[in-house]
């Protein structure tokens, strides 16, 4: 659906800004490190720059697109997991609108899960009690 950068802030001690390849995909967020270390430069990376092992942040195991912050040129938001934890990520303010992008797939995924949910339920239910109106027919 979508593919570009992303930068994530680190869980450690310092909270450090690092660079990912993002893909957004129709099940959730992949981010691929960056294997150089630091980055630096204006423009997207080298394919062979990005780790091929991806940490994935699945739309099931998310709840909501939140805090979204518009700060010296960048857009700054949180991505929030079922647990409670809360990842952070921010993007040029320029650029492609990240949160937008994955808010909307995440709305797409949960309204998807509910019509599903809806059909599974009117497939298996019980019919209701009978009238009897239609035994006459």
């Amino acid at each position: 659906m979508r593919d570009g950068q992303l930068e994530k802030r680190s869980s450690g001690l310092l909270q450090l800004w690092k660079k990912k390849r993002c893909v957004l995909t129709e099940e959730g967020l992949r981010l691929h490190s960056c294997r150089g270390g630091g980055g630096g430069g204006g423009g997207p990376a080298p394919e062979s720059g990005w780790s091929s092992k991806a940490k994935e942040l699945r739309f099931e195991l998310m709840t909501t697109v939140d805090c979204v912050e518009y700060k010296r040129g960048m857009v700054y938001f949180t991505v929030v997991m079922t647990t409670g934890k809360e990842i952070d990520f921010r993007c040029p303010q320029d650029g492609t609108a990240w949160n937008a992008e994955i808010a909307l797939a995440l709305v797409r995924y949960k309204n998807l899960q509910a019509v599903q949910t809806g059909r599974n339920r009117h497939m298996y239910a019980e019919p209701l009690g009978s009238t009897g109106e239609d035994e006459e027919l």
